[in-house]
């Protein structure tokens, strides 16, 4: 009756697969130690054969090896992608500084203006093909693993078609004769009726098994395939992208060269550069002396206010000399004293001092210029900080100077950052010493990315080299 009743669930389906596994292990742990040599099938049994192709140790592992190939292929998969909306970003940045080189040739421009452009278009065009290099790397280390992968996935699926050509051949040649003398033998024998639906359903559901593995195997190697057809091609499209920019470098460059050396040696096109050149210098000192002013203004205010507080206050005492309730206390308004910043500052950015503060020869115009501040070389993505505590005053673009930042510090001293790639604090803000500002940039420079760092005490400009190093 037991048999029939196997066999009846069998050919149902009625979950034989939840029928073995942890129940056999409990009933093989319980039973008494006889009955576990009569349950253990014999070393001829059919169970024991069947047994054979249970999953190893080492396949276990293979799949979890195969399962990290394929998290790190999705991680260079992001990456590259990353890489493209980086690229994308910079195109677009590009495209703007061309079409205000093309506007340049059309509509006469200033000298400076004119220089800054060319300098900045060709710096935007190293920078892209860096980008370009990188993702090419990213591209053929993507192709090497995916051509691995294919290859590996090839050979496991030429081991399971030779396996299943092998099954097929024995099908054909004794038909499931074998197969049901097994099952017979399993059904028959006395042992753990759970063990025996294990193994009876591994046997029938042994070679659908086999096919399902078979075409996942065929299905992620076409995947891959896809993903290298899809790789190749971007990398053909870079590569022709990178031998065009490489060309057009070259000719900026030239293009550049021959401007400075127009501008050296043609004295009213110097002219013109010097003038603009002390316009923005003056722009920059009236901006400063706008400040100062209303810094002044400011402090007189106070004092007015605190004197008004201070005549109320009497009044109000000699009216109320009677009164013994005690007088609110007013906070007094804070007025600021004219003193020099104290305390140790803080280097703006790392780099070299390519300008000086004071007289000499600009290392581009080749002129005689007084600088108001100094220049120190930047690297792209580098931050900016502030030299010392202080308040911004200012936010915004500075002939000369491109986007810039002014901090008021104690006593009056201002300090001006210039050519910042990006600004990451407001007016009115109160920042901490070397407190990060923003990212130096090459937006109206000349020669490259770079900072322009001045400082200002009261109206009158001082070496900021000196200043930081003041106690």
């Amino acid at each position: 009756m037991r048999l029939v009743v196997l066999l009846f669930c069998l050919l149902l389906g009625l979950g034989a697969e939840n029928a073995y596994a942890k129940p056999a292990a409990k009933n093989t742990k319980n039973a008494p130690a006889k009955s576990t040599a009569k349950n253990t099938p014999t070393k001829n049994s059919p169970a024991k054969n069947a047994s054979a192709k249970k999953p190893t140790k080492s396949s276990v592992k293979a799949s979890s090896k195969n399962a990290s190939k394929s998290s790190a292929t999705k991680k260079t998969d992001a990456q590259i992608n990353e890489q493209k909306n980086a690229l994308k970003k910079l195109e677009s940045d590009l495209a703007k500084k061309r079409q205000e080189l093309a506007l340049l040739e059309t509509e006469e421009k200033g000298v400076l203006n004119t220089i800054s452009i060319l300098d900045q278009n060709l710096n935007q065009t190293r920078t892209y093909l860096s980008e370009l290099s990188k993702s090419e790397v990213m591209l053929e280390r993507a192709l090497v693993q995916l051509t691995a992968d294919i290859d590996s996935l090839d050979r496991k699926i030429e081991t399971r078609r030779e396996a299943m050509r092998k099954r097929i051949r024995t099908l054909y040649i004794s038909g499931r004769n074998s197969e049901a003398r097994v099952l017979y033998s399993l059904l028959t024998q006395e042992g753990n009726p759970d063990r025996q639906v294990y193994w009876v359903h591994h046997i029938l559901n042994q070679d659908q098994q086999e096919v399902e593995v078979l075409q996942q195997l065929v299905q992620e190697r076409d995947e891959k395939k896809q993903s290298e057809s899809a790789h190749l091609s971007d990398l053909k499209q870079l590569r022709t992208k990178k031998a065009a920019e490489e060309k057009g470098l070259v000719t900026q460059m030239s293009g550049q060269e021959k401007m400075l050396m127009s501008l050296k040696h043609d004295q009213n096109m110097q002219r013109r550069a010097l003038k603009e050149f002390e316009q923005n210098q003056k722009t920059m000192l009236a901006l400063i002396k706008k400040l100062e002013e209303k810094r002044k203004k400011e402090i007189e205010q106070a004092k007015k206010d605190e004197a008004a507080r201070k005549a109320k206050e009497k009044a109000d005492k000699g009216k109320k000399k009677d009164t013994k309730a005690p007088a609110k206390k007013v906070e007094k308004p804070k007025v600021t004293v004219a003193e020099s910043v104290k305390g140790p500052k803080c280097t703006p950015l790392k780099g070299n001092i390519i300008s000086q503060y004071g007289l000499q020869e600009h290392p581009v115009l080749h002129i005689m210029t007084r600088n108001l501040g100094v220049e120190i070389r930047g690297k792209r993505g580098e931050a900016v900080r502030a030299a010392a505590a202080g308040s911004v005053v200012m936010v915004g673009e500075i002939d000369g100077r491109g986007p810039s930042v002014i901090i008021e510090h104690a006593g009056g001293t201002y300090s001006v950052y210039g050519h910042l790639k990006s600004i990451r604090v407001q007016e009115g803000k109160e920042v901490r010493n070397c407190e990060e500002i923003g990212e130096v940039g090459d937006v109206a420079s000349l020669n490259g990315i770079k900072l322009y760092f001045q400082v200002s005490e009261g109206t009158q400009t001082v070496d900021p080299l000196l200043w930081l190093k003041e106690k």
